[in-house]
């Protein structure tokens, strides 16, 4: 693997199983001939749990899907790990619940004997650069978003924890601490009527993704660069736009939210 994993999934199992698993879950028409790459790739650990990692960005968020059906088929816990935004953020996953787990990914796959890869590459290469997410929620308002935000902590959210602004296109939800979480997708699944566009992006907008949520699923995804092979509808355009810059006009989304660390 040329790039630093930027998601991965810690499963026991045999590896050529979960790949089996992995491909039916993710991408259920791929098909070998066609000579697509695949997004991820399985490293063989030295115990009962195998590692499946992957360096698109255009596929964060999958390690989740993987690893909640792959809990329900076995006894054992399964881990998810996204490592594209800051924090890093792991998961435990059993019988389709998920924990949120306050552990560093390396220190977890090394003691389940599956440690992540790492390659050295350039300070300034793409794959190290931290990604950040901004959505609009069009149609839902700060104080609406807030109080379901609330809801779904179960108590008030902390100061700076989510920046949530109105303006004329709708809600911008950034974050203080570098990472919305699932508030675009918490958003999307409470108010039905709102379409909530969900951008992540790195620092200098070469890595460019946008996920189209209605009633919290992902309906359409716009990616710059674009995956050879999608599991999702994707679309050249957003809001008639195809350039990142004149998207996040389009949008509402200032372009420095991406470059404040």
């Amino acid at each position: 693997m040329s790039r630093w994993p930027l998601w991965a999934i810690l499963a026991p199992g045999e590896p050529a199983r979960l790949e089996d698993r992995a491909l039916g879950i993710v991408m259920p028409d791929w098909d070998e001939e066609d000579g697509g790459e695949l997004p991820f790739e399985i490293i063989p650990g030295s115990g009962g749990y195998h590692a499946i990692v992957g360096t698109d960005p255009s596929y964060v968020g999958t390690e989740m899907q993987i690893a909640e059906k792959l809990s329900l088929e076995c006894t054992e816990p399964v881990y998810s790990i996204e490592r594209a935004n800051d924090p890093w953020t792991v998961m435990s996953w059993r019988n389709g619940a998920l924990e949120i787990l306050d552990v560093g990914p390396e220190s977890l796959a090394k003691s389940l004997g599956c440690p992540l890869p790492e390659r050295e590459c350039p300070e300034d290469s793409p794959a190290r650069k931290p990604l950040r997410t901004v959505a609009l929620a069009e149609g839902v308002r700060e104080q609406e978003a807030r109080r379901v935000l609330e809801e779904d902590a179960g108590e008030p959210l902390p100061p700076g924890y989510y920046r949530l602004e109105d303006s004329p296109r709708g809600l911008l939800i950034a974050s203080g601490t570098g990472d919305i979480g699932y508030a675009d997708m918490t958003v999307s699944e409470r108010f039905p009527h709102a379409t909530v566009y969900a951008v992540t992006a790195s620092p200098n907008l070469e890595m460019f993704f946008v996920t189209v949520f209605r009633k919290g699923e992902s309906v359409e995804k716009f990616a710059q660069p674009q995956p050879l092979i999608s599991s999702r509808p994707t679309v050249n355009e957003i809001k008639g736009e195809r350039s990142p810059e004149r998207i996040l006009t389009a949008l509402g989304i200032p372009a420095e939210w991406f470059r404040n660390q």
